[in-house]
């Protein structure tokens, strides 16, 4: 690894551990489906995808034609379904000839379906209630009636919704009431005549808070990487643990020893109070190290925490490396363990005022993947 100045470990154990965590449950004719889109929350879409790929998930959730290619071209041949929006006729007439699986979620993207000369399959998405994506309840006759005009039945291969707040076992009401939403318009699709229709509404969270969410299958992204939706379900399921996939690494650059009074990086935001030995750390905000740990985050070195000083750059970080043995080329921890501390990608996202969710998915696509 130390090849790279920056990289990020993709831990393949870790992987099997919390697929294996999920798997245990679910009925054992329950799907698991991994959600890597958006470059697998920032894990690196192929990487990850290859390495889960072997181990025992169903299919896999993309936010694109583009990357359900990207899948296809990697030589994956298991069910691949795009969630995101698919808004022109190329990638309709691609997702077609790659045996992707489109979501249609509204009157446009059926029109656009309908002008193909071979659809691809597709599932449909009901808005139970996040008021994003979907079709209404009072929507479902007229789109039923649309598809059996056009004879899409055979391509409609699935139904589905997503939950807005399934990350608190003590507060299911509007879950729930979602859910209750969902089965109506499952009951809808089947007395039209629509038969095996893949359903699924649980994401990570609706898989842990509630087996009866499970249906056909489950979606999982965050916890196939070890991370947890919300602390509640974190306290509230001892009896799951997950192990982080995703750590983030650094090499030092150069190290200066700096004098009582010298400024520290742009706009004079930082003065050594004393002589102070300093590390230079080449990531800064391009690849994901966000502007806002200015002066407030940390890494690890040799074990030992070290503060950012003065400004994030865009490319460079200074820390504090006083007290700390340390030499150019050695290892730079940002996210996960070195020796006996870490820094989570939780407490990372906190420290600049986001969620894990967000820190992990925005390091730089270009940061080489390793699995290891």
């Amino acid at each position: 690894m130390e090849k790279y100045k920056t990289w990020v470990e993709i831990k393949k154990s870790a992987i099997h551990h919390n697929i294996k965590e999920l798997r245990s449950l679910l009925k054992p004719r329950t799907q698991l489906w991994a959600v890597v889109k958006s470059n697998a929350y920032g894990h690196g879409l192929l990487p990850f995808s290859k390495a889960s790929n072997v181990l025992s998930v169903s299919g896999f959730c993309i936010d694109s034609v583009t990357e359900g290619l990207a899948l296809r071209n990697a030589g994956i041949k298991k069910p691949v379904l795009v969630l995101g929006p698919t808004l022109s006729s190329q990638p309709v007439n691609a997702a077609a000839q790659k045996d992707l699986t489109l979501t249609i979620a509204n009157f446009e993207a059926l029109r656009l379906l309908k002008s193909v000369k071979k659809p691809s399959k597709f599932h449909v998405k009901i808005d139970t209630g996040m008021h994003r994506q979907g079709f209404s309840l009072k929507e479902i006759p007229s789109l039923i009636k649309s598809l059996k005009m056009k004879t899409l039945v055979e391509s409609c291969a699935g139904l589905y919704t997503h939950f807005a707040s399934a990350k608190d076992i003590n507060y299911p009401a509007y879950t729930d009431y979602q859910f209750s939403l969902f089965k109506k318009a499952a009951q809808m699709f089947e007395r039209a005549g629509f038969k095996n229709l893949l359903k699924h509404a649980a994401a990570t969270g609706g898989t842990l808070v509630n087996a009866s969410y499970h249906c056909d299958a489950v979606r999982s992204g965050i916890g196939l990487y070890g991370l947890w939706p919300s602390k509640e379900l974190e306290f509230q399921r001892p009896d799951i643990r997950l192990k982080p996939v995703l750590s983030w690494h650094a090499l030092i650059s150069e190290i200066k020893t700096l004098k009582k009074g010298d400024y520290i990086g742009y706009d004079l935001a930082e003065r050594a109070v004393a002589p102070i030995k300093v590390a230079i750390i080449p990531i800064g905000y391009w690849h994901g190290f966000p502007r806002a740990l200015s002066g407030i985050g940390e890494v690890l070195i040799r074990g030992r925490r070290a503060k950012v000083l003065g400004r994030v750059s865009m490319d460079l970080i200074v820390v504090n490396a006083n007290q700390i043995p340390c030499a150019v080329n050695d290892r730079v921890t940002l996210i996960g363990w070195q020796k006996r501390s870490e820094i989570s990608a939780s407490e990372f996202a906190q420290k600049f005022g986001t969620t894990h969710y967000e820190a992990v998915t925005r390091i730089n696509p270009l940061i080489e993947r390793i699995v290891t």
